[in-house]
């Protein structure tokens, strides 16, 4: 690397860094005053926590973007074009995002608008345009095969780090290490922009942890975790077409390979269970962390480790020209497998016993509980009042064998349904949901051992919960009103 583009990523690393360190505390602001002008007494008292900070990061991309443009010499058509492609197609991702942040779209409207982009980059001839044989080096010509490879990897990409932004400063210190290692990438690929814009937001991220490790003071979003993972996309697939594809593709999936797994396991979890695979849940490795005794810190803490032992392996591939592969690839497999025993992350793929007939007949109960979900959420609209709502959702939970619900209120006051038979009850299973839903602060659900099995009432809880959550917004939408008990 020349002296003058050393001096310049160090620049660009400021001025990133500065950007969000101005805008993060001015966002914050704004949507805190933007809050309490509609914020009514049963919502006062909780913390008020921006999920705008995805555009403090776009902002500072905006501004590293001008200064490239400014900085670099006058480039050819080709290398002008790229800059265009992923500077609009990273907003556009972004857009997408944000748009989900104020008005949730829905599983399959995300999905088509990723894709969607993902297409439009091919189309402006960025894609993976070869495959390289790690072992013999030799290089082959996908042809009309890298479309579908460079869709996938864009969208594969951009929802990885979504779902790993589930814990206060995950995804940010991540997607830190993936700016530093595609910066310290570029440099063998001759690509001067890619290499600022790597740079530039390796600063701004370690500004936005300043206020997004833990306590959080502010979250990034999906308008800020898509961004990121599109332009983390797009900058390996810049650097596979000048020659570098063992480091552009293969360096990275190494350093993603705690949240590859997360994710892997996630998918084969829900599918198992009838679940919808982008279904938030409460399995992924971060929460094993924190249910084990981890404190948040800590537990972020654990995961910067064990990404950064990832990201040596990936740059230990980088160095040894890909000749290392099956031994970091066997190494990485027998960490994936002590990690997975470990943390249980295998124990609840099946959910009962993991028998044919007990998988099957959780798959129905769950497409049952989704169904009186659905219907509990379009009832909300023609509820008049939240009493009649939770007389609605006091019918759902019977349904669902449970023998007690109980709602905890600000206040600590309680309203709460039991079966009519109690005197009959035998032994109860209880389990309480913390949730910030109008006046209710927590959610405490109850059945018997003998009519649910521990797992499937492990599952119907959090099925419940989310059912009341989706049907309260529902409702508050409709009246434009926090919903009180």
């Amino acid at each position: 690397m020349q002296p003058d583009i050393i001096t310049s990523t160090f620049w660009f690393s400021v001025l990133g860094f500065v950007v969000v360190w101005i805008l993060v505390p001015r966002i914050q602001h704004w949507n805190y005053a933007r809050a309490m002008e509609v914020r009514t007494a049963s919502g006062a008292g909780q913390p008020v926590v921006s999920r705008l900070g995805g555009v403090a990061l776009v902002l500072a991309f905006v501004g590293i973007s001008v200064a490239a443009q400014i900085w670099l010499p006058a480039a050819d058509a080709a290398k002008a074009k790229t800059r265009w492609v992923i500077i609009a197609t990273s907003l556009a991702m972004f857009l997408l995002g944000l748009w989900d942040d104020i008005k949730p779209l829905g599983a399959r409207k995300k999905l088509a608008g990723q894709v969607l982009i993902a297409l439009v980059v091919c189309f402006c001839g960025v894609r993976v345009p070869l495959f390289q044989n790690p072992f013999t080096n030799a290089v082959y010509t996908l042809g009309w095969v890298g479309w579908p490879l460079t869709v996938f990897w864009l969208v594969a990409l951009t929802n990885m780090i979504n779902l790993i932004d589930g814990i206060d400063g995950l995804a940010g210190g991540v997607t830190l290490m993936l700016m530093g290692l595609l910066t310290y990438l570029g440099t063998g690929g001759g690509l001067v922009f890619p290499i600022l814009c790597a740079a530039g937001m390796s600063g701004a991220l370690l500004g936005f942890l300043r206020y997004n490790f833990p306590p959080a003071k502010i979250y990034m979003g999906d308008g800020g975790a898509y961004f990121l993972g599109f332009l983390i996309g797009m900058l390996t697939l810049v650097h596979s077409q000048k020659g570098t594809i063992l480091a552009a593709l293969i360096a990275p999936l190494f350093a993603l390979a705690l949240p590859i797994m997360d994710v892997a396991l996630a998918i084969v979890r829900r599918g198992m269970k009838g679940l919808p695979i982008f279904r938030p849940d409460r399995r992924h490795i971060h929460h094993r962390l924190l249910a084990s005794g981890f404190s948040h810190r800590r537990t972020v803490l654990t995961l910067y480790g064990a990404s950064l032992l990832c990201l040596l392996m990936a740059l230990s591939l980088f160095w040894t020209q890909g000749r290392l592969l099956p031994i970091l690839g066997g190494f990485m497999f027998l960490l994936v497998l002590l990690a997975a025993r470990s943390l249980g992350l295998g124990q609840d793929w099946f959910a009962v016993d993991g028998t044919i007939s007990n998988l099957i007949r959780l798959r129905k109960e769950t497409r049952y509980v989704l169904c009186l979900s659905r219907w509990l959420e379009l009832e909300a609209e023609r509820c008049s009042s939240a009493k009649e709502l939770w007389n609605n959702y006091r019918f759902l939970v019977s349904k669902l064998n449970f023998a007690r619900v109980k709602f905890v209120l600000v206040g600590g006051s309680e309203v709460f349904w039991e079966r009519s038979d109690k005197q009959d009850m035998g032994e109860l299973q209880v389990r309480t949901i913390a949730v910030v839903s109008g006046n209710i602060r927590a959610i405490e659900f109850s059945a018997e051992t003998s009519a649910i099995l521990p797992k499937l009432f492990e599952l119907l809880t959090e099925l419940a919960l989310e059912a009341w959550v989706r049907a309260a917004l529902r409702w508050e939408e409709a009246h434009r009103q926090n919903i009180s008990l």
